[in-house]
């Protein structure tokens, strides 16, 4: 590199040729394929060769008698073409004189719904169809929501096969207002409605004499008029780091491409969702050092701190930054084969980033079958930097992943936060928590000890923290009892209170691991989703979660307590071991089973655990 210093990376100053990309989409038999193979014949797009094929087809697999099946120019595939149905998703480019367009076939039955919303994903616009016999359909309801749920703002309604209707305008105009009654509240920038035959190509690259009574464009002409999708570039800056540069020990980069608004080296910056203060040092694009960046711009950033910065985190100028959230209202469309079941554990992927997630549907959903579209909430184990899909797509967008099988279930977007919080930003902490480490002398972190009641986790975690004060550590016990009369002293023992209680010990718990001490926590915590939300808020190797194994018999002979006898007898309700389960960790850190051992030995294990891992 020869020190020069450009003003934008090279590829940021090309024009970029006027490009729309539009999908079709409607009821089953609306006329898609039709509409669009008419559409690519009449804009001659269509090779001497490939319409031979055409003729020929059209004779074995046409539904058009003698004349042009203009469906089988989409219709790829075989099971497509014996069916006389649209199975995958087409893509077909054309072009006019005025623009470019990549066209998405999608598919009409409802079976498939989930191609039509890929299809969707990646759109600008939109083409309704609704059959002039057949009038709006529940699918036409359904697909016209997806659309809105990807963020298409302009959608043309073609009210096909107006032919059969003997071109009646009184059939047009019902069908176009009842659609506009049913989008009504969808976000629709435009709608324009135009009477079309696929069939005979009335409407679609000039008017037609048969509906004279029609004034509007052309299906081409409204196409060639919708205005193209934002880039992004007047939009704030953001940019989700997709991976840590780190050749050599004198260079730092975190690189990602630039999804939104642009940047430039001395801006003040803030890394999302921690809150960092950052200062943006240099802008390499490639081997080339530019002096600003844009929407679309693939770079590496170096900034002038040295801060934890991850893969999944965002960054963004300091004054205009996304909210910081680990509670999401989603709408979002079921792609699963099977219906949503909200015992399944699931993953979200965020951007770059992909974490462990619970779904729950909003009370007026209370189940969600394959290819429906819902309201609900997402929970995340730790704030993540989102923004609403109507802000900012690239960072308002979601796939969730079944994490058994890794199939993608669902695709959604983000419609807002439901945490208070989530626009109150972190504030740095005034003594790093190395520099705590440091006089401390050991690393800070959290000894998590799960099991039944008597299984001996108090007495273990207490003989833990008499040996590392023995040897100088900073530590802490949070036990669970001693939590329920204070911190916790509000909470019950419902399903949602248990999780609450594991929530605030494990936040308790971070801030003073932050602290560089070691927070030895003994709490039931009978819910593996619980424990490993707790986890995630750490870094990896700051959290051990420590099994105390022992048999329901031994736990109720040590009841000293006599919680167990009571449980048994009815007078505590939802006792963890008699009316409500507990689940073991699936992959502990460590097992001490104290029916073999003391605690002090078992307390010795943990330590020498800690010892392996660095902290002591």
């Amino acid at each position: 590199m020869d020190g020069a210093v450009t003003a934008f990376p090279p590829q940021t100053r090309r024009a970029q040729r006027d490009l729309l990309r539009f999908l079709t989409c409607g009821s089953v038999d609306d006329g898609k394929s039709t509409l669009i193979g008419r559409l690519l014949f009449e804009t001659g797009q269509v090779p001497e060769d490939q319409l031979a094929t055409l003729e020929r087809d059209s004779r074995r697999f046409g539904t058009d008698g003698a004349n042009l099946d203009y469906a089988l120019l989409l219709d790829g595939l075989e099971a497509e073409r014996e069916q006389g149905i649209t199975i995958d998703v087409a893509y077909r480019y054309m072009s006019t004189a005025r623009r470019s367009f990549i066209v998405a076939d999608t598919p009409g039955h409802e079976q498939y719904t989930r191609n039509m919303a890929t299809g969707a994903s990646t759109c600008d616009a939109a083409v309704v169809l609704v059959d002039a016999v057949k009038g709006v359909t529940a699918q036409t309801a359904r697909h016209s929501r997806i659309v809105a749920l990807f963020g298409i703002r302009h959608l043309i309604l073609a009210v096909n096969k107006i032919d059969l209707v003997a071109d009646d305008p009184s059939a047009f105009e019902r069908i176009r207002d009842a659609y506009a009654e049913l989008v009504a509240g969808l976000g629709f920038s435009s709608v324009t409605t135009i009477p079309v035959s696929a069939r005979r190509g009335d409407n679609l690259t000039t008017r037609s004499p048969a509906t004279p009574w029609y004034d509007g464009p052309s299906l081409i002409q409204a196409l060639e008029d919708l205005p193209v999708a934002d880039t992004g570039a007047d939009r704030p800056f953001r940019m989700s780091v997709q991976y840590v540069s780190r050749p050599h020990a004198d260079f730092r980069g975190y690189a990602g491409t630039i999804t939104s608004g642009e940047v430039a080296v001395g801006d003040a910056l803030v890394v999302c969702p921690s809150g960092q203060a950052v200062t943006l040092a240099r802008i390499l694009a490639g081997d080339v050092e530019v002096a600003a960046c844009r929407a679309g711009d693939a770079v590496t950033l170096v900034l002038a701190e040295e801060v934890d910065v991850a893969r999944g985190d965002v960054l963004a100028h300091a004054t205009d930054r996304p909210a910081a959230s680990d509670r999401l209202d989603v709408r979002l469309v079921w792609m699963g084969e099977r219906s949503f079941d909200p015992a399944v554990r699931y993953q979200v992927k965020l951007g770059t980033r992909t974490l462990p997630a619970l779904l729950t549907l909003s009370g007026e959903t209370p189940a969600l079958a394959p290819n429906e579209v819902a309201d609900g909430r997402l929970t995340v184990p730790t704030p993540v930097a989102v923004d609403a899909f109507r802000d900012d797509p690239a960072h308002g967008a979601f796939i969730l992943i079944d994490r058994r099988s890794g199939v993608t279930v669902a695709a959604g977007v983000i419609t807002g936060v439901s945490d208070q919080a989530a626009h109150i930003h972190p504030s740095p902490a005034a003594v790093s928590r190395d520099a705590h480490e440091l006089l401390n002398g050991h690393r800070g972190g959290v000894v998590w000890l799960t099991g039944l009641s008597g299984a001996g986790k108090s007495t273990v975690a207490q003989a833990l923290q008499q040996s590392l004060h023995g040897r100088g550590c900073r530590t802490v016990l949070l036990d669970g009892d001693n939590l329920r009369h204070g911190l916790n002293r509000d909470l019950g023992f419902s399903d949602a209170d248990r999780t609450e209680n594991v929530r605030r010990t494990g936040e308790a718990a971070r801030l003073f691991a932050d602290a560089g001490v070691i927070a030895i926590c003994a709490l039931i915590s009978p819910r593996q989703a619980d424990r490993d939300a707790v986890r995630a808020r750490f870094d990896d190797g700051r959290f051990v979660e420590v099994f105390v194994e022992a048999s329901l018999e031994s736990c109720r002979a040590r009841d000293s307590k006599g919680l167990y006898a009571r449980a048994s007898a009815g007078v505590i309700a939802d006792f963890t071991g008699v009316a409500a389960p507990y689940e073991p960790p699936t992959t502990p850190d460590l097992i001490v089973a104290t029916e073999q051992v003391s605690p002090s030995l078992a307390a010795d294990r943990v330590r020498r655990l800690l010892e392996e891992r660095g902290w002591l």
